[in-house]
């Protein structure tokens, strides 16, 4: 299987047609086009080699699309996911929408993070549409919205499908991401007592409160360096992100709010950031009878760590060494992916794909040459897990 042919000018062609169709996540880019358009490609694509198709609607302009083609029902399904989504282009160094090939890597917005593992899936639901030979199991393609904002694709996806295993073909350089942090935003607001500048026997500063969180931000920083680290992540950390407060010069704050990011190992949990910053600020008002605030995480997401035992981790890594005789690094990403919300629903997941650089950034680009053998080494995968 180690000589799966792929049509290298159909997946060029392929990719540099997702990176024409701009899907900017109008979360992030007010006056982003969103998902709908390339879903839509997408699902025409499949449709037409005989995939079941379904389009989940998550807003206006946004949706999933979903393929599925289906086995004898005697193997495992696997799925393979991959976002549709891309941050903003406005200040790209090159034409963000016009892709180049060129010295064997092909340039634009998207091309990295994640067009080309888009490409790559959608090549490979081609390949097993076509084939003579059936799989037993269920192959599911699932190209989702919004995973550079809220993930609520993913989200949405999870209420109805489900497989044995899944790929998250994001960039990961061929090798295989088993875990990553996850990370939870939270907000510290501060009480103070406003008054005229002149009052200061009335008056409460709240932004001089705030100093004292930020010490104590601080003092968590501090401690996590001398935990023991994770073999794959290293240790957790906390930083403070935004703060406002206060009115004019003349007048004490009335309040200071501060935000801040914490980013989680796999066995920490939403309850334990929650503890911990309780924790800090009795410790402030033990010290300081005028200091008020309350503390609140509005956003939360959970780390992944798939053990590698796990039967799709030990096919995918006989998968490479079979098309490429190097056999893939197990390793750990420091960003965060939807394969924690698929592995949260119960589903073994994992991260592999293509090399490159640029994601975010204003130049970006995917290794051409990287994707064709991230292509290969799926379809390995593909046949030899679902049979």
């Amino acid at each position: 299987m180690s000589n799966v042919s792929i049509n290298e000018l159909s997946i060029l062609t392929l990719l540099k047609k997702l990176i024409t169709i701009e899907s900017v996540n109008p979360s992030l880019v007010n006056g982003g086009s969103g998902e709908e358009e390339i879903a839509k490609f997408i699902g025409e694509f499949l449709e037409k080699r005989e995939f079941d198709i379904e389009y989940q609607k998550i807003d206006d302009n946004r949706m999933n699309v979903i393929g599925v083609l289906h086995g004898n029902g005697l193997g495992k399904s696997l799925m393979l996911n991959g976002h549709t989504d891309t941050v903003g282009i406005s200040d790209m160094q090159i034409d963000a929408l016009k892709p180049v090939f060129k010295e064997g890597r092909v340039y634009g917005r998207g091309s990295f993070d994640m067009k080309g593992g888009l490409a790559a899936m959608m090549i490979l639901g081609e390949f097993f549409a076509n084939s003579k030979q059936k799989l037993s199991g269920d192959l599911i393609l699932a190209f989702v919205a919004d995973e550079e904002f809220a993930s609520r694709g993913t989200e949405e996806l999870v209420k109805k499908y489900t497989a044995d295993s899944a790929i998250v073909t994001e960039p990961t350089g061929l090798q295989v991401v088993t875990a990553h942090r996850g990370f939870a935003w939270g907000r510290i607001d501060i009480e103070g007592r406003a008054v005229h500048g002149s009052l200061y026997e009335q008056g409460i500063d709240a932004i001089i409160k705030a100093g004292k969180v930020l010490l104590g931000l601080e003092r968590i920083e501090s401690g996590f360096t001398e935990l023991p680290k994770h073999p794959l992540l290293g240790r957790p950390s906390i930083h403070a992100s935004l703060i406002s407060g206060g009115t004019e010069l003349s007048t004490y704050p009335s309040s200071c709010s501060l935000q801040y990011e914490r980013r989680t190992l796999p066995h920490e949990y939403r309850k334990n950031v929650e503890l911990e910053l309780q924790s800090l600020l009795r410790e402030v008002q033990k010290l300081d009878p005028d200091f008020r605030a309350i503390s609140d995480i509005f956003f939360y997401r959970p780390g992944l760590e798939t053990k590698h035992d796990t039967p799709i981790i030990q096919e995918i890594t006989r998968s490479a060494l079979e098309v490429t005789s190097v056999k893939p690094e197990l390793i750990g990403a420091l960003w965060w992916t939807d394969a924690a919300l698929l592995s949260e629903a119960g589903i073994p997941s994992v991260l592999f794909g293509s090399s490159g650089e640029g994601g975010h950034a204003p130049i970006e680009y995917v290794d051409f040459d990287s994707l064709i053998k991230t292509t290969k080494i799926l379809a390995t995968t593909i046949m030899n897990y679902c049979k």
